[in-house]
C-alpha cells in the first residue's frame, strides 16, 4: 500500500518558479511545467530536484529533469542539463516545497474512507481515528491517541495512551510507548535572518515488524524520502529519531539516544543512553557505540566507539588511563 498524506500542488510552471525565486534557467522553455519537486533519486522527465555543492558527482548521469544548483555547481555539469541556477539551494528548496505541497484540509480528510477497523482490535473510547486509516488485527490503541488520516497500523500492534502519529505506516506486532510522537515534520528548514522558512516534508515513517519505541520518543517523517525503521529495532525512553534517517534491523538504543537528519544506520547497532549520532553519516553493521558519545564521523562495521568526538573504544581508554589513572 502507498497512502497518500499530502496535497500534490502541480504542475507548476517555469514563470510562476521564477516569480517566488531569485533564478537563473538553463535549457528551460518558458511554457515547461513541473509535477513535482522530489529526492534526485526519484527525479523523472517532468519533474524538479536538487543539488548542494557537496553532492554534486561527476560520476552521476543527471539526464533526466529539472535540478536547482548554486552557479559553482552548475559549472560543473559537462551535459547540456536543465538547471535552476539560484544563490542557495536550501532556501530555494523550502519555497518552493511550500508552493507545490500542503496538507489535506478538514473538508478533503472528510472525503475519504471511513477508518476501517478490524473487529478484533480494541479502541479506547477518547482514541481518534481519523478517516482513511486502516487498523489490523487485535491492536489496542489507548485513552487520548490520535491516528491520522490515511495512516495504516498492523496486525498486533499496540499503541499506549497519548500517543499521535501521522504520516506513517507501521506494521505487525509494534509496541508504542505513551505520548510519543510518529510522523511529525522534521526539523528542516533555511534560514533567513528576518523569517526562517520550514521545507514542507512529504515523507512518511516507515517502522517495520517487531520494533518497540519507548514512551516519550519523537521520529520524524522524511523531508523528499521516508524515515525507516528497521525489524526488531529497540528504543528506550526519550529518543529522538530525525527526518530521512534509516535505521538497519535488530538495533538498541538506550534512554536519551538522538540520531540526526539522514543518517543510515546499519544492522545489530548498539548505542548507549545519550548517545549523540551526527546528520548524513553512515554507521556500519555490529557497531558499539557507549553512553554520552558524541558520533561525529562515519563508522565502519563492527567497531565500537567511546567519547567525544567518538574514537576507537580501545584508544580511548588508553588514553583515559594515560591521562587520569
Amino acid at each position: 500500500m502507498n497512502p497518500c498524506f499530502f496535497k500534490n500542488l502541480g504542475p507548476i510552471g517555469v514563470n510562476e518558479i521564477r516569480d517566488h525565486l531569485e533564478c537563473n534557467t538553463f535549457d528551460i522553455s518558458d511554457d515547461a511545467t513541473f509535477d513535482n519537486l522530489t529526492n534526485i533519486t526519484k527525479l523523472k522527465k517532468n519533474g524538479l530536484s536538487f543539488l548542494n555543492d557537496a553532492e554534486f558527482s561527476a560520476n552521476n548521469n543527471y539526464l533526466s529533469g529539472t535540478i536547482i544548483v548554486t552557479n559553482a555547481t552548475h559549472k560543473k555539469f559537462k551535459e547540456n542539463n536543465a538547471l535552476i541556477v539560484v544563490n542557495n539551494v536550501q532556501e530555494a528548496v523550502a519555497i518552493l516545497s511550500n508552493l507545490f505541497y500542503r496538507s489535506f484540509t478538514n473538508e478533503e480528510i472528510e472525503l475519504l474512507d471511513e477508518p476501517k477497523i478490524d473487529n478484533n482490535s480494541n479502541i479506547a473510547c477518547t482514541a481518534i481515528i481519523e478517516k482513511g486509516s486502516i487498523i489490523g488485527k487485535n491492536v489496542k490503541i489507548g485513552h487520548g491517541c490520535k491516528i491520522g488520516y490515511n495512516c495504516i497500523i498492523g496486525d498486533n500492534t499496540s499503541v499506549d495512551a497519548n500517543t499521535i502519529i501521522t504520516n506513517s505506516i507501521i506494521a505487525e506486532n509494534v509496541n508504542i510507548g505513551r505520548n510519543v510522537s510518529i510522523g511529525q515534520q522534521g526539523f528542516g528548514f533555511a534560514i533567513n535572518k528576518n523569517n526562517n522558512i520550514r521545507i514542507y516534508h512529504i515523507g512518511r515513517v516507515i517502522i517495520q515488524s517487531g520494533v518497540n519505541i519507548g514512551s516519550n520518543c519523537t521520529i520524524d517523517r522524511g523531508s523528499f524520502s521516508d524515515t525507516v525503521i528497521g525489524e526488531n529495532t529497540f528504543f528506550d525512553n526519550l529518543c529522538h529519531i530525525a527526518h530521512n534517517v534509516i535505521v538497519g534491523k535488530n538495533c538498541i538504543f538506550a534512554g536519551m539516544t538522538g540520531i540526526a537528519g539522514s543518517t543510515k544506520i546499519g544492522d545489530n547497532v548498539m548505542a548507549g543512553g545519550q548517545a549523540g549520532i551526527a546528520g548524513h553519516l553512515v554507521i556500519g553493521d555490529n557497531v558499539k557505540i557507549s553512553a554520552q558519545s558524541g558520533v561525529l564521523k562515519n563508522i565502519k562495521d563492527n567497531c565500537s566507539v567511546m567519547g567525544n568526538p567518538a574514537i576507537d573504544k580501545y584508544k580511548y581508554i588508553k588514553r583515559y588511563k594515560k591521562n587520569y589513572a
